[in-house]
């Protein structure tokens, strides 16, 4: 028999268990691992020699890696290791640190790595106890954020640092996590088996994040594990009952319980492990993408009451919020456009609601943003536009700027004839002139066509004057 408190009993939880040692252990990320790269050479850096070392601002999306990377650094290149929390270090505990690492530099040569988790949550006097450590190099500054660090970081702190951006994992990298986790010594050793399906749901489940991945794997294990408890002991109890009846022809050889099999995830175990109905969602590994792309097209379509139902089952099946957000964003953009450029500004206001207050409330306004999306006219000419533009580029249509539109500001531009016949169009009382500004191999063509639905419909009559007196006579 296989319980689960077999499994777990007194073990700190597989995402942590599972924290790669080195580089080479880490899942996904390969734009920012490969050779010569700023956090390979950090990680190979002798201890004692700091002067290469450079400190980093790590940002990406939770799961991504951004605490995986900063210990596997940290261990690989044998320097002295301190970790910080914004939410509850103050300049104290930073100036604290700073002054212990310019001792450990000057007394014993180690140079330390600062992890500082959160960097967003500190304030700028905290962000100020900074600057002192890392321009001197007292230490090697590695920060972790969720947000945007041109809006949460002070600018003199991101100039003294590299700012590199992690990525969601790909499926490939979570399926390959998830199979060394059940593998690995670290985790579950072998005493457990992921069949197919559950793999597949694992991995639908963590959308990029690896931490979820694992959560619901260790958690989806010990529902495994109970089952298989349970179905032994009635195996043992069945086997027990035979050998009873078989008493009056005993052949003397002793009693031996059945073997206990290996407990076996399933997709169910999966989907009662993190209470949601994804078996509802994705069974097979098709419904996914069929239940997102519905939701698109009944967007797209008008039809807000499918598009409701769709991102419903979304919701319940655990889907990432923020993917149901960015989706938004681009159908706004691409299925809406200029007939209504208010949509784009509700749908990335949906995108940072849903950041901002998280989930069960981020339901509402991703509702509000469905709803409205599919109820205001729609026009597909910007993407079109853009697209038609495109295809022409890299057919290798594009051409020499034409010479009154180049820049004339440098020494010695205006003797090249550069800005030569440019027509400044505020000095005209309508503020239009007529003068091209395609190339000449260009002239005359017509990327954007709009529609007459929703607003679009006055930007097409004023567009159609604007062009008559571009053209000119």
């Amino acid at each position: 028999m296989t319980p689960s408190s077999a499994l777990f009993q007194g073990q700190t939880p597989l995402a942590v268990r599972m924290r790669p040692v080195s580089l080479d252990e880490v899942a996904g990320q390969g734009h920012l691992l490969r050779p010569g790269s700023p956090l390979v050479t950090l990680a190979t850096t002798d201890s004692s020699a700091s002067g290469s070392a450079v400190s980093v601002i790590l940002w990406g999306p939770p799961g991504t890696g951004k605490t995986t990377l900063a210990q596997a650094i940290a261990r690989s290149s044998g320097r002295r290791f301190v970790e910080l929390s914004a939410i509850t270090a103050g300049v104290k505990d930073v100036r604290e640190v700073m002054q212990e690492a310019l001792t450990q530099r000057d007394l014993y040569g180690q140079s330390t790595i600062l992890f500082l988790d959160e960097i967003h949550r500190f304030t700028k006097a905290q962000q100020d106890a900074l600057l002192p450590g890392v321009e001197n190099g007292w230490v090697v500054l590695i920060a972790a954020t969720t947000e945007n660090p041109s809006f949460s970081v002070i600018s003199p702190l991101l100039s003294r640092s590299l700012l590199l951006t992690l990525r969601p994992l790909g499926d490939d990298d979570l399926g390959a996590l998830v199979d060394r986790a059940v593998s690995d010594p670290r985790g579950l050793a072998g005493r457990v088996v992921l069949d197919d399906d559950a793999r597949a749901a694992l991995v639908r489940l963590a959308s990029g994040d690896a931490r979820r991945a694992l959560t619901a794997l260790e958690a989806a294990a010990s529902v495994a594990g109970d089952d298989a408890g349970a179905a032994d002991a009635a195996s043992a109890d069945s086997a027990s009952a035979e050998h009873d009846e078989d008493d009056n022809e005993d052949d003397g050889s002793p009693f031996v319980l059945p073997e206990a099999e290996t407990p076996v995830i399933t997709a169910d175990h999966i989907a009662q492990a993190v209470d949601r109905a994804l078996l509802r969602y994705d069974r097979q590994g098709d419904e996914h993408y069929d239940v997102i792309s519905a939701f698109i097209k009944s967007v797209r379509g008008s039809d807000a009451d499918a598009a409701i139902h769709y991102l419903a089952r979304m919701i319940e099946a655990g889907e990432d919020p923020r993917f149901i957000a960015r989706r938004l964003v681009i159908s706004a953009a691409e299925d809406i456009g200029m007939a209504d450029p208010q949509a784009l500004q509700i749908a990335v206001a949906a995108a940072d609601a849903v950041a901002f207050i998280g989930m069960p409330e981020g339901r509402i306004p991703l509702a509000e943003a469905t709803i409205y999306l599919a109820t205001t006219a729609k026009s597909n000419a910007a993407y079109n536009a853009i697209n038609a533009a495109i295809a022409d580029v890299r057919a290798g249509g594009f051409g020499r700027v034409p010479m009154h539109l180049r820049d004339a500001h440098y020494p010695g531009a205006k003797r090249l004839g550069h800005g030569k016949g440019y027509k400044y169009a505020h000095d005209s009382e309508i503020g239009i002139v007529a003068q091209q500004y395609l190339p000449d191999e260009l002239r005359g063509r017509r990327y954007y066509e709009p529609t007459t639905h929703g607003a679009e419909r006055d930007v097409s009559a004023r567009l159609e004057k604007i062009r008559r007196i571009l053209d000119g006579p």
